[in-house]
């Protein structure tokens, strides 16, 4: 693995970037320093970016939160998320697993993350006893961001009525304005753990980066994948045949404060071409 000071480098060798965008091109609340700079950097040089998110919401939805952000449209070619895969899968019916699912939804998660269901051919459950199945966008505005204890009733309440669970984001975590929140894939592991079932839609399952090639129209050896998160981005992008850099201020700061990435990468089997500090130029 290349430990780089900066992001210049690895521009000229890649002609399209797969870039995360919690935890390298911004924190949930403001843009890290150098991020929109590095985006401008690679516009100028032709490149293709696709900005590929965890994250449980519409496409359009989190493209507006990016405008609200200073990020302007034209610094990226597209924008894929978790959430929007997620719909199409309900809208489409095409997977085996989908095509089995009832009508009836609960959904586990906040209002904010409710586009998600829009256009589609379903009723929405107000209790688990209610529904067919359970859409966990992540902790709702009910019970707590970080307690995952605050949960265990209404899992259990949806392991009881045997709700297969769709997760729409897999990240555990993130670190929204430098605080640590849970996300869905928290609340799924627990949910296997309790004997439910689990369908997970995002990084790192290679599934999510053939539409994201299709939209760059480049092949995996053209293309490098960018991301702060081991579990899901760098792990992702290996499973896809695509190379990784994996950038260090993000999910993982605390621990790598002190150094360590090329042993922290080793312990979870991961090789990533290189790390750097930030996104940035």
């Amino acid at each position: 693995m290349q430990h780089l000071t900066g992001f210049a480098p690895l521009a000229v060798r890649y002609e399209g970037f797969i870039v995360d965008l919690w935890g390298v091109i911004h924190d949930g609340v403001t843009p890290y320093a150098g991020a929109v700079e590095a985006l401008c950097q690679l516009q100028a040089m032709g490149k293709r970016v696709l900005l590929l998110s965890n994250a449980p919401r519409r496409a359009h939805v989190a493209r507006a939160g990016l405008r609200a952000m200073g990020i302007a449209d034209a610094l990226y070619h597209d924008i894929l998320t978790s959430g929007e895969a997620t719909h199409d899968l309900l809208r489409e019916r095409a997977d085996p697993w989908f095509a089995a699912l009832g009508r009836r939804v609960f959904h586990l998660g906040p209002e904010r993350d409710r586009n998600l269901l829009d256009g589609l051919d379903i009723d929405v459950a107000t209790t688990p006893e209610a529904a067919d199945l359970v859409l966990n966008t992540g902790p709702d505005d009910e019970r707590s961001q970080s307690a995952l204890a605050d949960f265990e009733a209404i899992l259990h309440a949806c392991v009881a009525s045997r709700l297969p669970m769709i997760c729409a984001n897999p990240d555990l975590e993130v670190i929204r304005g430098g605080v640590r929140v849970l996300c869905a894939g928290a609340l799924a592991l627990r949910y296997g753990e309790l004997g439910g079932v689990v369908r997970w839609v995002g990084k790192p399952d290679p599934a999510i980066y053939v539409p994201a090639l299709r939209s760059l129209g480049l092949p995996s050896g053209r293309v490098l994948a960018v991301g702060d998160s081991l579990r899901t981005d760098i792990a992702g992008a290996k499973a896809a045949g695509i190379d990784a850099c994996w950038v260090l201020g993000g999910i993982h700061h605390e621990r790598l404060q002190a150094g360590g990435a090329a042993a922290a990468a080793a312990e979870a089997g991961l090789d990533p071409l290189a790390c750097v500090p930030a996104f940035a130029w």
